[in-house]
């Protein structure tokens, strides 16, 4: 239950955000929509490290800003490929294995594949992440170390 302070002024905020009303009758259906979603989940028993990460934030900003530039890198290289003169696009379905412990982490790492054009993970199984890539000899499972390992540091608090 530590987790509880951090995880009413999300939703407070998030429900703040989508409604921006100032009214008092909205507050208070607001500061009810909050306790009742608290009452909910602390009755499924999933109030977590996962389920408030707030104290990953600025892990995550970093590895946010880190994923952008290799975003932008993909997309240059997919657009090489497609308007170069040999269109060199050899698709292939690649085993990755996650090194990521918990469920944050292999979600930010799968998420972030499928963020990156040209590949796109289609399923997660476990440690096991199936991933399509359009690009078969830059597409193996070390090719997706890095990106594993910042996403592992950053969603489970571990250094890189």
């Amino acid at each position: 239950m530590t987790y509880l302070p951090g995880l009413i002024l999300a939703l407070a905020a998030f429900w703040f955000a989508l409604s921006g009303e100032t009214a008092p009758l909205f507050l208070m259906l607001g500061a009810l929509s909050v306790l009742l979603t608290l009452w909910l989940v602390a009755r499924l028993k999933i109030i977590d490290r996962d389920a408030s990460p707030y104290h990953h934030a600025p892990n995550i900003l970093v590895y946010g800003g880190w994923l952008l530039v290799e975003i932008v890198k993909a997309n240059l290289a997919v657009i090489r490929r497609i308007l170069g003169p040999t269109h060199a696009i050899d698709p292939v379905m690649v085993n990755v294995t996650t090194t990521a412990r918990t469920n944050l982490g292999k979600a930010l790492f799968a998420n972030s594949i499928t963020l990156t054009p040209g590949t796109v993970t289609v399923d997660v199984d476990g440690d096991r992440l199936k991933v399509h890539a359009l690009v078969r000899e830059t597409s193996t499972a070390q090719s997706f170390a890095p990106m594993d390992r910042k996403a592992a540091s950053a969603a489970d608090g571990r250094k890189s």
